[in-house]
């Protein structure tokens, strides 16, 4: 009897640890993409791509996280396995094999001001509006100081462009440096009342796909046709802008925004386009190149500028095999 119970115990203890293999092969084959905001138009273009990676085999689910430093943390703790944003700082200070493997956008922001300034020189000792401390906006303005050797007085954060661009219609700023898109809408229904201050051109990343170098080689073959889907989309807006709306679905997370922001998607990519906002190549060599240095001008990244070494942020090997 005791060898019965015996047996039945360990074909029991046998089944239920199939049955958590298979559970936990079942959960670890669904990649976990942690995105650093909501669905937004800036982000049409990479749930397309989603789905032609979908329509290739790719199983995945996605999470939008308050900020980009939770969708950092929930990569290195292992809660996610994608992760947008441009972790420098914290894959130079937790040692972490993370390495970013696609560039999804550049940092084209723009800084716009009243009537009282006409270019960045004279932001001097003035007050200005960014989004976060420590994020996109802050760099810029580091790097503006840097570059220009003048100093920003006060620093106020707002997040989002749109509230930038309120406040400074309403008179409560003078001065902040919003995304393209809304520079834009600025432009075409205040062009007179404001200015849009001379920017030095910039290529480093504003949101960028960065994973565990780890998980990335155990899974390089889902890893693979995510980049590839990526980089085909890319290519063919830069052919035709208007093949983002054509290609987005109406019942995906895009398709559910607002009619009039659905409206604007051909005019948001024909500007972006025109206005290098996305890399059709998906950065690559010249991205890393550009984020080390402007990332360490802006005091992400610590260390003498010559011994950062592309290797240690970037894992190129998805992007090249996309592009053969």
């Amino acid at each position: 009897m005791k060898s019965l119970c015996k047996k039945f115990t360990l074909v029991v203890a046998t089944l239920l640890l199939t049955t958590v293999f298979m559970a936990s092969n079942s959960y670890a084959a669904k990649i976990r993409i942690a995105l650093a905001e909501t669905p937004s138009d800036e982000l049409a273009a990479f749930f397309v791509a989603l789905d032609r990676a979908k329509a290739n085999g790719l199983d995945y689910e996605w999470t939008a996280f308050a900020d980009e430093e939770l969708a950092i943390q929930a990569i290195l703790s292992g809660q996610m396995d994608i992760g947008f944003g441009t972790p420098y700082s914290a894959m130079q200070k937790s040692k972490a094999p993370v390495r970013i493997i696609f560039q999804l956008s550049k940092l084209k922001f723009y800084p716009v001001s009243s009537k009282k300034y006409s270019k960045l020189e004279d932001l001097n000792g003035e007050p200005i509006l960014l989004h976060s401390r420590g994020g996109g906006t802050d760099s810029i303005a580091n790097v503006i100081e840097d570059k220009l050797n003048i100093k920003f007085g006060k620093r106020s954060y707002v997040p989002g462009s749109s509230n930038r661009i309120v406040a400074l219609v309403s008179g409560q700023a003078d001065a902040t440096i919003v995304d393209m898109s809304n520079k834009n809408k600025l432009v075409r229904k205040h062009g007179n009342k404001y200015n849009v201050l001379p920017m030095f051109e910039v290529d480093a990343s504003d949101e960028a796909l960065f994973a565990n170098l780890n998980w990335i080689k155990s899974n390089a073959k889902d890893v693979d046709i995510f980049v590839k889907a990526l980089l085909s989309v890319y290519r063919d807006f830069h052919k035709d802008p208007t093949m983002v709306r054509r290609e987005t679905d109406p019942d995906g997370p895009i398709g559910q925004l607002p009619k009039e922001v659905l409206a604007e998607l051909d005019g948001f990519y024909t500007e972006a386009v025109e206005g290098g906002l996305f890399d059709q190549n998906g950065g690559g060599e010249k991205a890393a190149k550009a984020d080390l240095e402007w990332y360490h001008k802006a005091g992400h990244l610590t260390g003498k500028l010559s011994d950062l070494k592309v290797d240690d942020f970037w894992y190129m090997k998805p992007l090249k095999d996309a592009m053969n």
